[in-house]
């Protein structure tokens, strides 16, 4: 049986959403936002999918998931400075760090309080 898994994580702003995330390289992979209020980003086979919710926390929400890539380290350097901090919505982008379990990693908070966080093996 071949399975995948794609998180469906909340969007305040689908529009904002995805400039955010065309701005790290994703691209928009279904219909204009607008049209579904929903929407469908990938990066070569990673994919994440957001749905609206204009009434989201960003400071408070636990939406979340993990994205894997080849080399953490050189993500984070590509990442880096296109992720800015903000406190109003608790944006932000960390420093990678060596694991016990064995993964380098790093974290992407977005404008809407969703954690990406991204890895690769050791």
């Amino acid at each position: 049986m071949t399975a995948r898994a794609v998180p469906i994580l909340l969007s305040r702003d689908l529009r904002e959403t995805l400039g955010f995330y065309e701005r790290l390289g994703f691209e928009n992979r279904g219909a204009p936002p607008e049209e579904w209020q929903y929407l469908i980003i990938g990066r070569g086979d990673a994919e994440l999918h957001f749905t609206e919710d204009p009434d989201v926390d960003p400071l408070t929400t636990a939406s979340m998931c993990y994205l894997y890539v080849d080399d953490a380290g050189l993500q984070y350097e590509e990442w880096a400075d296109l992720v800015p901090s903000d406190p109003a919505t608790g944006s932000r982008i960390t420093a990678p760090v060596d694991t016990d379990y064995g993964m380098r990693e790093f974290a992407v908070v977005d404008r809407n309080g969703n954690l990406v966080r991204v890895g690769s093996a050791i």
